[in-house]
């Protein structure tokens, strides 16, 4: 049957094909199944996920639709890149996440900071290897973040991000907005400067020169998909807790909404992987602020070769 109705939700069309290898039961299932584990990560959070509809390309929703039923939670903010107020949804528990599965929503982008609260919870780095699925770079990355956060008195857990790279997660004491984000751009460039042959903080694609990219912009104002999210690829790969001594044994695809109910049993590693919120350093923060925004940057040093590029 294709219809039926779980904790009041009613769901629909669930043998249709919702991508590559996956129905949509199949993303329906996996949700109902993690649900223990995918609402601590989501709870309180201002959610933007990613849906794909029928006949349609992906797209990400951060506004809550018209017809979003009352029992779901939302919180309404200020969006600064679209300069207006955003209805966000608030997943906090099983029926929430159950609707937003029969709305084909497939990855989970929950939002750094808590609804009514100014504070990040974590500090995170995302870590991209260079052109093509080189995974085994970005482990040799991982080890450098880890290196440096050891370094400054840190530590942190890592996860796959289900498509080609790793996030490393620093939970936080409360900590300011602008100080977690330049603690990030500290951190990435400690893990640089520790083999700069390897990893690069370049934002600038064309500068990166075959490097991991160590990305410290995911701060403030910006998500990252959450532990446990599935990722909107071929066979639905699912963003993955690794103890950090495993990293070398696995890849990206080897998780899936096919296969993580059974790998994990009654265990939630990224809550058990998942160490006691910290301080940061003085010296952290100092160094960050020292450091330029890279998307600021960016946009300058951009401008600057196409006025070069033009008087030549």
């Amino acid at each position: 049957m294709s219809d039926e109705e779980r904790d009041g939700v009613k769901l629909t069309n669930l043998d249709q094909s919702l991508f590559d290898g996956a129905t949509k039961r199949d993303l329906v299932d996996y949700l109902d199944a993690m649900a223990g584990r995918i609402i601590p990560v989501l709870a309180d959070r201002p959610l933007s996920v990613i849906r794909i509809l029928r006949g349609q390309g992906p797209f990400m929703q951060k506004n809550v639709p018209k017809y979003t039923p009352s029992f779901v939670q939302t919180v309404r903010l200020w969006a600064a890149s679209s300069q207006r107020e955003v209805s966000y949804a608030l997943c906090n528990d099983r029926k929430t996440l159950l609707w937003f599965g029969n709305q084909r929503a497939v990855e989970y982008h929950p939002a750094l900071i808590k609804a009514e609260s100014d504070h990040p919870t974590h500090m995170i780095l995302d870590l991209d290897p260079p052109e093509g699925d080189n995974f085994e770079l970005v482990v040799k990355a991982a080890h450098l973040v880890r290196q440096a956060l050891t370094d400054s008195g840190l530590s942190g857990a890592v996860k796959t991000s289900g498509a080609k790279g790793v996030h490393i997660f620093v939970p936080l004491q409360p900590h300011g907005i602008e100080d977690v984000a330049a603690a990030t751009r500290a951190l990435a460039a400690r893990a640089e400067r520790i083999d700069p042959d390897l990893a690069t903080t370049a934002f600038i694609r064309e500068d990166r020169h075959g490097k991991v990219f160590l990305d410290s912009t995911r701060a403030g104002g910006a998500t990252v998909v959450a532990a446990y999210s599935p990722r909107m690829r071929p066979g639905l790969p699912v963003s993955f807790p690794i103890p950090w001594d495993d990293l070398e044994s696995v890849s990206p695809g080897d998780f899936t909404v096919h296969n993580t109910v059974s790998l994990l049993g009654d265990s939630d590693p990224w809550a058990a992987n998942m160490p006691a919120p910290q301080r940061l350093g003085d010296d952290l923060i100092e160094e960050g602020h020292t450091i330029p925004i890279a998307r600021v940057q960016a946009m300058h040093e951009g401008k600057r070769r196409k006025r070069a590029k033009q008087s030549e």
